[in-house]
């Protein structure tokens, strides 16, 4: 009689778990069916996906499955997502990507059975139910595991939160079991998330202070610090494992335990040893403690301007857009914390959640890409205070059938309530792909005129797109964009073209000798600096002006091409951003004035472009505020039948300062200085002025052209 209940038990959670995964893939399903007919969102027939990083791991997936290899290449092959890719390619009959777009709606909605198991063990299963169903599609979740977001999210918080059930489990049942599978949680999070360092670590201070203030006579806490600590250490997933299974097997042994205290010395001074706080602290200063301007350490400091001041997911976020972000509603993420507050009273085990908490907090100082580690705890919050109200106003009913019917809709209408905002969210947020049809037939163009070895320039937001579709290298991407690289390929795009094509000669060889250098344990520099003292220059300032002169370039090993994006025309100033600055001391040197817009209001005398720009057609003068300033020339370009770019351009004012250009095509005006206007982007992506001697056009379209260098 007793297996039967366990047997009906399990098969109620085990219904719990596909009800709610069902659930949490058909809402992510949604997109699918907005879009099932939008074909610019589709190349070969397929959907493509709609993160730029995703195509990190898909280069990596692609070049394992079709066993290729790259001298210097950055394609993650070894890395967990590609060979889980690479697995579930070769078991699938699915093609590959089909299987890249539809990974993270299963993967992600993973999620809902360790958040199910743990309400399990605490005999709250129903709240588990309806935790994990917010959960899994609150804001902040769905918006980094919904189809096409092909990335790391995928497993990124389903790895914590089964951690937190191990951890749970292990407290409670002090089973020896849950030491092992914790550890192996451990190695298995740290292998698809080498970031995984602060939540462990966080996960061992709590139990730590636990077993220190409240049981430490009890030596199982004690075999559970040192086992996580084996599996936490700096050293190869395989060492660690090995480790984790002998200190298991240690522990299983009774003539061991007078030793615990021993072993978990040696796995505390072996933690240090191995670096143990060293990522902590990197991710600590990375994304909170964020500097303006990064400094070199090399013979020849230079300042850069720091990526993290531009990155919008490391940004601070207001209060309701973080409460929103996790609990999809400012008013249930309030209800939220009080929830949790009263299971964590009821439930004191429930305090190890207290890190996942902690690091959606954070997202108030660090960024709005934190607030998914608070979404499973939250859902646990708003789920226990539903139905721990639901069973108070029951109560309150003498008659017991009325008071069930009176909980039971208090529990559904909570639940519709709770749910409601976060499909509302889903439903509202049509997000594209990271590229058009059209765009990815560019770049399907390029991959045939070019090769492997070659590189292409742009800017770091394409350059994983660009490695997976063209199959070529680039200087900057979405993982390798510090300030000291980005430095040379901003001043590319902005300085004009001339100086633009002999950087990216320089560059692209410097790099390369770079590669052959960290081979031979050689010790390096940023490019800039090693280009500056090559040339004989003290002052990097000083190489870069030679850039105007006929200065002796390296020679050519492979082609470079420019990709020029009219997207990248909205992140102009941003890319600007990254070379306005004098190197040798950090100070902004130059502000070019780049003004776009696409509204506009024209009269007779004058022209409104907004915020304080007004063209006074009778004078050829801008003014911006108070300030006049002369038109030195206005510019209109169009595109015929045959797509060729046609241009008109009238000179106002010989010695203007300013010029408009008016993209007819796109609707769009450009407001200008000189320094601006003689940028390579601007010459060669709107105006088509390139010096036959530097470049060569080989895709002129409307929405990206491509140069190849000719030095």
């Amino acid at each position: 009689m007793n297996l039967l209940k366990i047997e009906k038990s399990h098969l109620y959670i085990i219904g719990l778990i596909v009800l709610a995964f069902s659930f949490s893939v058909l809402v992510r399903m949604i997109w699918v069916y907005q879009f099932s007919d939008v074909e610019a969102f589709k190349f070969a027939g397929q959907f493509m996906i709609n993160t730029n990083d995703g195509y990190f791991w898909a280069e990596g997936a692609r070049d394992l499955l079709n066993g290729t290899s790259q001298l210097h290449s950055l394609s993650p092959v070894e890395s967990a997502p590609t060979w889980l890719t690479y697995v579930i390619v070769k078991l699938l009959p699915f093609s590959f990507e089909t299987i890249i777009f539809y990974m993270p709606a299963f993967l992600g909605s993973l999620i809902v059975i360790p958040m199910i198991l743990i309400a399990h063990n605490l005999k709250l299963p129903e709240v588990g139910f309806l935790a994990a169903l917010l959960a899994s599609i609150a804001v902040s979740y769905y918006n980094r595991t919904m189809v096409g977001y092909y990335d790391t999210d995928m497993l990124t918080i389903v790895f914590p939160v089964f951690l937190l059930w191990s951890l749970i489990l292990a407290l409670r049942t002090q089973e020896e079991k849950y030491l092992l599978i914790t550890a192996l949680e451990i190695i298995a999070y740290r292998w698809w998330y080498p970031q995984s360092y602060s939540l462990e670590f966080s996960y061992f201070g709590l139990i730590l202070a636990y077993a220190v203030i409240f049981d430490r006579k009890n030596g199982f806490n004690f075999k559970l610090l040192a086992i996580m600590l084996f599996a936490m250490m700096g050293l190869p997933s395989i060492w660690r494992l090995v480790l984790v299974v002998l200190i298991y097997g240690i522990f299983k042994q009774a003539k061991f335990q007078k030793y615990i205290w021993y072993i978990l010395g040696a796995s505390v001074g072996l933690f240090l040893l191995t670096g143990g706080f060293d990522p902590i602290w990197a991710q600590l200063k990375g994304y909170v403690f964020k500097d303006v301007v990064e400094v070199s350490q090399d013979s020849l400091p230079l300042h850069f301007y720091s990526v993290m001041q531009t990155v919008r997911e490391a940004g601070q976020i207001d209060f309701v857009t973080f409460a929103e972000r996790i609990s999809g509603h400012t008013i249930t993420f309030v209800l939220s914390m009080v929830g949790c507050a009263v299971l964590a009273w009821r439930y004191p085990v429930m305090l190890l959640g207290l890190p996942l908490l902690g690091l959606g907090f954070l997202a108030l100082i660090g960024g709005l890409r934190f607030t998914i580690y608070a979404v499973p705890i939250g859902a646990f919050g708003i789920a226990y205070l539903l139905f721990t109200c639901s069973v108070f106003i029951q109560d309150l009913f003498i008659n017991e059938k009325v008071g069930q019917v009176i909980k039971s809709s208090v529990v559904i209408l909570g639940a519709l309530a709770i749910l409601y905002p976060n499909i509302l969210h889903v439903i509202d947020y049509r997000v594209p792909t990271v590229f058009n049809k059209n765009e990815v037939e560019l770049l399907d163009k390029l991959k045939a005129m070019s090769d492997r070895e070659d590189y292409v320039v742009s800017w770091w937001d394409y350059g994983y797109p660009l490695r997976y579709y063209v199959d070529t290298k680039t200087l900057i991407d979405g993982g390798k964009h510090s300030g000291e690289v980005n430095f040379p390929v901003s001043y590319m795009l902005t300085n004009p073209s001339d100086k633009a094509a002999k950087l990216a000669r320089l560059e692209v060889e410097y790099t390369e000798n770079t590669f052959a250098k960290a081979e031979k344990n050689e010790t390096v520099m940023n490019n800039t600096a090693q280009m500056t003292l090559d040339a004989g220059f003290k002052n990097a300032n000083d190489f870069l002006d030679s850039l105007d002169t006929n200065i002796t370039l390296p020679t050519k090993t492979r082609d470079i091409f420019f990709y020029l994006p009219y997207r990248m025309m909205g992140i102009y100033p941003t890319v600007a951003q990254f070379s306005n600055l004098d190197i040798m001391s950090g100070k902004t040197v130059r502000q070019p004035f780049f003004f776009q817009t696409n509204r506009f209001q024209d009269s007779a005398e004058k022209m409104d472009f907004g915020q304080g720009v007004i063209l006074d057609k009778t004078k050829g003068i801008i003014k911006l505020g108070v300030q006049e300033i002369p038109l030195k020339r206005f510019i209109k370009t169009g595109y015929n039948k045959e797509k060729k770019l046609v241009k008109d351009q009238n000179i106002v004012h010989a010695n203007g300062q300013f010029s408009i250009i008016y993209m007819q095509a796109y609707n769009t005006f450009l407001i200008l200085d000189e320094d601006a206007f003689n940028a390579s982007y601007i010459q060669l992506f709107v105006l088509e002025n390139y010096d036959e001697k530097l470049f060569e056009p080989i895709i002129l379209d409307p929405y990206a052209k491509v140069y190849k260098l000719k030095i």
